[in-house]
Order: C-alpha cells, then structure tokens, then sequence
C-alpha cells in the first residue's frame, strides 16, 4: 500500500508564498514521476507542475516563474514552492506519485489566496 500524506497549503495573501510537501509512504521500491495538479471551484483538475525521477520539471504556463517543483528522493517527497501568490491560485492542489505501473494520489489541500 502506498500513501501520500501533503502539508502546507493554507490562507495567504496575495504576493505571499506557500511551500507544498508531499510524502510518499507504504511499500515500493521506487517512485517514478511525481507532480501536483490542482482544481478550482467550476474548473477541471489541471497539471500545476511534475518533475522525473531524474529531476526534469514542467510547468503550466499559469505558473511558470512563480512555482518551483522538487524533489528529495531520499526522503520520497516532493515540494511545490509557491512565491507570488495570485488569487487564481487558490484552489485544492493534489500531489501525485507514480509507483510501478500506478498513480497515487494525495487527498488534496486547501490553498487560498486572499486579495
């Protein structure tokens, strides 16, 4: 079994900065990609930011130059730095890892930025 337990999220103003942790845990030898994704009230699940077991990273656009994914694999953990928070950017954000041939998911937490 394989478990992803996220910290972090919280209220913050606008221009403020978040740090996302995502601990993976349970029985596996290796994690392959890990990322966040987040969802917005009235708006599908989209893609905020991944990373490789090598540490290559993408980035929604939305996104880019504000938010900064990594990883510490030693730890099975990954981080979503969030500087210069929008209002847009409040939304419930959910980590991912994927083991073998599986998607694991976080069970999400609440960021919210205040004008």
């Amino acid at each position: 079994q394989v478990q992803l337990v996220e910290s972090g999220g919280g209220l913050v103003q606008a221009g403020g900065s978040l740090r996302l942790s995502c601990a993976a845990s349970g029985i596996f030898f290796r994690i392959n990609a890990m990322g966040w994704y987040r969802q917005a009230p009235g708006k599908q699940r989209e893609l905020v930011a991944g990373i490789t077991s090598g540490g290559l990273t993408n980035y929604a656009d939305s996104v880019k130059g504000r938010f900064t994914i990594s990883r510490d694999n030693a730890k099975n953990t990954v981080y979503l730095q969030m500087n210069s928070l929008i209002p847009d950017d409040t939304a419930v954000y959910y980590c991912n890892a994927d083991i073998r041939t599986v998607r694991y998911w976080g069970q999400g937490t609440q960021v919210t930025v205040s004008s």
